[in-house]
């Protein structure tokens, strides 16, 4: 398997221009294999790839009880709408203790899980590369389950072509993707907060609150898993329609029935990776997302 250097085109280049280099780049890279969830930037990867590499790349969809069935569903769809080729294999980090303790390694054995099964998919079916949706605005977070990409040696084209995320976002909307706007979303097991176990009840407590607010008419939020005490994190544009007495009393009755008892409302919004703030700097420092 092979994965290129990266040597980052100027941020405030062209996206246009970016997307010629990520072209060039995936035309050398053989039988590729892309991990796809659906979201925006791993989408229009997989687009991208499969319009250069024609019936050379394979779309490969990770199934597991932290990936929420809408997800899964709409995943699916868009690989459909688009013909983009697609698999969906099935992972099995819950499995792993070290996933389910969930320390602030958990996104590392996620992605190792998956590296490592994409990775006998490869070699099975006789692709060159695998390739993921990491973009240049990924670098200034905490996320270590880019030390296992690289640990695996999986390609990163956004990245190499120096792509941001609204790089990514104008592109996938001039293409006419779908998803262009979608909101970002991560596992369900980053919404369980830091030490306390992943478990597929934890996993569908948090799946069943989120399509709870998606059916409220909230667009981007998330579901902050604490024990007994639910977090519930709403965009800043949408958040006072969601402070509203009769929403309280919403917010109540769909979480206590997901057996919560109590139901709170965080006044600073949505904000992704909003659990990292709880990971000492000893820790960052120690197993943080660098590539190397």
């Amino acid at each position: 398997m092979s994965a290129l250097p990266s040597e980052f085109p100027s941020v405030a280049q062209d996206p246009q221009k970016k997307l010629l280099t990520l072209r060039a780049n995936l035309r050398v890279m053989g039988r590729l294999l892309v991990a796809y969830s659906g979201g925006v930037d791993s989408a229009f990867l997989a687009w991208v790839a499969s319009r250069e590499l024609a019936g050379k790349m394979m779309a490969v969809l990770a199934d597991s009880p932290s990936l929420a069935r809408s997800q899964k569903r709409d995943a699916v769809a868009f690989a459909e709408e688009q013909q983009i080729p697609l698999t969906i294999v099935n992972t099995e980090e819950l499995d792993r203790l070290d996933y389910r303790r969930n320390d602030g390694a958990r996104c590392f054995h996620c992605k190792d899980e998956l590296f490592t099964v994409m990775e006998e998919f490869r070699q099975q079916n006789g692709y060159e590369t695998i390739a993921y949706g990491v973009n240049m605005d990924d670098q200034g977070d905490y996320r270590p389950g880019q030390k296992a990409a690289h640990q695996h040696g999986v390609a990163a084209p956004l990245l190499d072509a120096g792509l941001t995320k609204e790089d990514i976002r104008r592109l996938a909307e001039e293409a006419g993707l779908r998803v262009w706007d979608k909101p970002a979303s991560a596992c369900l097991a980053s919404r369980i907060e830091y030490g306390r176990a992943v478990t597929r009840e934890a996993l569908s407590a948090v799946e069943e609150g989120e399509e709870a607010l998606k059916q409220l008419g909230f667009r981007q939020f998330r579901v902050r898993h604490h024990g007994q005490i639910v977090r519930i994190e709403i965009a800043k544009d949408e958040l006072a329609r969601a402070m509203t007495t009769e929403m309280a009393a919403e917010f109540t009755r769909i979480f206590k029935a997901l057996g919560f008892i109590y139901v709170t409302l965080d006044m600073e919004g949505f904000r992704s990776g909003s659990m990292n703030a709880l990971l000492s700097v000893d820790h960052l420092r120690r197993s943080g997302s660098e590539r190397s």
